[in-house]
């Protein structure tokens, strides 16, 4: 029988979905001579890449190299590998950027020599021996996120609850098409600590959805004072990169053209 439970180890998702038109700042081009010009993103639990696609279109059109790490959510392990592959094919300095669950991982993988920076969007960021799971101990996740857990211990947003969970600024048809596509997650990787704590040592970029409803607000500002972050808060749910892929990309080439050259 499956199992219900209200996730305090969780983050979440992205999936694909139709994007907001470009605006006149997604055709700036970046200065030719600006060092740090890839950028590779990383989706979070319950999910796959194509959710990035608006984020992809705005980069790519300012001239960035964009690659989409697609985490097969078995282990952190593997998730961390799979960016780690991702990060092997770039040709020089590279922008990471992990959404939720995927902001567990970057942590991990970013300590990588060609990681500049890293920016985390309505993400988690576990210190050196924490899990995901350990960042809700003080501040939990809102009652609204809601996880069914199977029998082979993968787990699956409530169909219910998936749209007031986290993708309330979304259209229902949208939100609908994210809820029945979704990638089931190992939910044992929420209790696996991390050996490395990439934000000790890179500069660090933090996007605060101030109606999130899967992390905490709260948890998203203490984290990034935490880690040192510089903070943007985005007016939307828990999925800022689907509903506002233009300010998501503003602040990955924010961050990249503020590293230095």
């Amino acid at each position: 029988m499956n199992t219900t439970t209200t996730l305090l180890a969780a983050a979440a998702l992205a999936a694909g979905v139709t994007t907001a038109a470009p605006s006149a700042r997604s055709a700036e081009q970046i200065p030719k001579d600006q060092a740090v010009r890839n950028v590779v993103l990383v989706h979070g639990a319950f999910a796959d890449g194509s959710g990035w696609r608006g984020v992809y279109d705005a980069l790519t059109q300012r001239g960035y190299r964009v690659s989409i790490v697609q985490n097969p959510l078995t282990s952190l392990a593997d998730d961390v590998a799979a960016t780690r592959r991702v990060l092997a094919r770039q040709d020089g300095p590279t922008v990471l950027v992990g959404h939720s669950y995927g902001g567990t991982v970057i942590t991990e993988a970013g300590i990588d020599p060609k990681v500049a920076g890293l920016v985390y969007v309505s993400a988690l960021a576990p210190d050196v021996g924490e899990s995901t799971g350990d960042q809700f101990a003080d501040i939990p996740a809102p009652p609204e996120f809601v996880i069914e857990t199977q029998e082979d211990g993968f787990g699956f947003v409530s169909l219910e609850q998936f749209k007031v969970g986290f993708a309330g600024d979304l259209g229902d048809a949208d939100a609908a098409f994210l809820r029945d596509s979704q990638v089931p997650i190992n939910m044992a990787i929420f209790a696996t600590k991390v050996s490395h704590a990439a934000w000790r040592e890179k500069p660090s970029w933090a996007i605060v959805a101030t109606d999130d409803h899967a992390i905490s607000p709260d948890l998203l500002r203490h984290t990034a004072a935490r880690i040192g972050a510089r903070v943007e808060d985005v007016d939307a749910s828990h999925v800022p990169f689907l509903s506002q892929p233009l300010a998501v990309a503003d602040v990955i080439d924010r961050a990249a053209r503020e590293l230095p050259h």
